[in-house]
């Protein structure tokens, strides 16, 4: 069963396995192929991290980690700022079932809509959005400089209680 459980600074070993164990995703974030812990300290706990972030757990095993904005101040929308599965628990459906729990959550807190940036050069994602029922709106500049493709999901009373 899929849970999520507030990261807290104890287990940030957790948090640099988690997001080492995709190479790939950090290169094209931070042009490295992996991050130290002490960047991730400040990025997750940190005074700039407006956001919510959990761990995504299996049971009683980490598996993935979500990032949360409830509400963007730029532009009224929540927004996700990241789901990422470890490694070794990808191509199971884990991102999937993370995703369809985080949706339920978004009913609790009644939001009508979410937005989400996608690398450009990330189309694994992009495929991934796009099939939650997730539609390109524009390309902008996130806050580090890097250009994403930002994608919307609306829901209405009913689609959201379908979940």
């Amino acid at each position: 069963m899929i849970t999520f459980e507030k990261i807290t600074q104890d287990l940030i070993d957790v948090i640099v396995e988690i997001t080492n164990s995709n190479p790939n995703y950090n290169l094209m974030e931070n042009g490295k192929l992996d991050r130290s812990k002490k960047a991730l300290f400040e990025e997750y706990f940190g005074p700039s991290h407006p956001s919510e972030t959990y761990f995504i757990k299996l049971d009683d095993t980490y598996i993935g980690l979500i990032d949360f904005l409830e509400l963007n101040p730029r532009d009224g929308f929540p927004w996700l700022g990241l789901l990422m599965i470890h490694g070794d628990y990808q191509g199971y459906g884990f991102g999937t079932n993370a995703f369809i729990f985080f949706e339920d959550l978004l009913k609790e807190r009644n939001k009508h809509a979410l937005r989400l940036g996608v690398l450009v050069n990330n189309p694994q994602a992009k495929s991934f959005w796009l099939s939650h029922g997730f539609k390109y709106i524009e390309n902008k500049i996130n806050t580090e400089g890097i250009e994403v493709e930002v994608y919307e999901k609306n829901y209405s009373a009913e689609n959201i209680s379908d979940n």
